[in-house]
């Protein structure tokens, strides 16, 4: 269906007849990925979203977020780091949650995130990936130092402790 991605390039090849027709090739997908795994979705023990400020004025501004997120879901907020910590270059919280949370807290922050900046990822055990290859960004897209991020953490994740009581349906 011409205009339509379906994932595979497509060739125009000869046929024996004379004619030309138009044939698919996913050839390619497969010599780009061989070598690769495929990680299960098991993989994901939870997420973290890290959500950034610079200055007095964002961190009120992600004071009044954190106090709408726990309002409305069921998540562990974590500490408020006014310094840089860890592979972070700005000042920041954390939030912890279940994956059964990702499908509700995701589209809440892409909608309500107030021009704060956030960092989405996975845990599953290699936090260098996770943070670098698994992540997604909402707003601005920030620097995070690799250096301070070992590459494998087989530590059982540990049971989300979850500090908020949601009162309110997103």
């Amino acid at each position: 269906m011409p205009g339509r991605w379906t994932g595979l390039s497509r060739r125009r090849v000869a046929t024996e007849a004379g004619g030309v027709s138009t044939a698919i090739d996913g050839g390619w997908f497969r010599r780009l990925t061989s070598g690769m795994t495929v990680q299960p979705l098991e993989t994901i023990r939870s997420y973290h979203a890290h959500i950034y400020f610079a200055g007095p004025e964002q961190r009120r501004t992600a004071e009044l977020l954190r106090a709408e997120i726990a309002e409305r879901f069921s998540v562990r907020l974590g500490r408020w780091h006014d310094r840089l910590v860890g592979p972070h270059t700005r000042a920041m919280y954390q939030i912890s949650f279940a994956a059964e949370e990702f499908p509700h807290l995701l589209p809440w922050l892409m909608l309500n995130r107030r021009d704060l900046a956030i960092l989405v990822h996975p845990n599953t055990g290699r936090p260098k990936a996770d943070h670098l290859e698994h992540a997604l960004w909402l707003g601005e897209i920030l620097g995070v130092d690799a250096a301070a991020l070992p590459d494998r953490d087989d530590t059982p994740e540990p049971e989300i402790e979850r500090n908020t009581a949601p009162q309110i349906k997103p």
